[in-house]
């Protein structure tokens, strides 16, 4: 069965700000609040699902800052995924999301 192509959502949105950060390859200290309204979780389920982005997911056990152990997990793009975006259309997708 051919896989479906990944599709960009707007880029002012919750899953465009996400997938910016993905797109960018860079390193994020921490997230813009999102009100509430969907965790992250969601927002990548989504990306996944209905966007098509091969994302993937690593969890691994982590400490919280009040010493409980907890987990953490870190979203990520195949770097060849990156590549074939930005040559697609995603370079000028990040200027419209006002990464680039």
């Amino acid at each position: 069965m051919p896989t479906k192509l990944p599709i960009f959502p707007g880029p002012r949105t919750a899953r465009g700000a996400v997938l910016a950060v993905l797109l960018s390859n860079a390193d994020q200290a921490g997230a813009e609040p999102l009100r509430g309204r969907v965790t992250l979780a969601a927002i990548v389920r989504a990306l996944k699902r209905k966007y098509h982005w091969p994302i993937e997911t690593t969890s691994f056990p982590s400490n919280a800052p009040d010493g409980r152990a907890t987990w953490a997990t870190v979203y990520s793009l195949p770097p060849e995924v990156i590549a074939r975006a930005l040559d697609a259309r995603g370079r000028d997708w990040l200027k419209a999301a006002g990464v680039a």
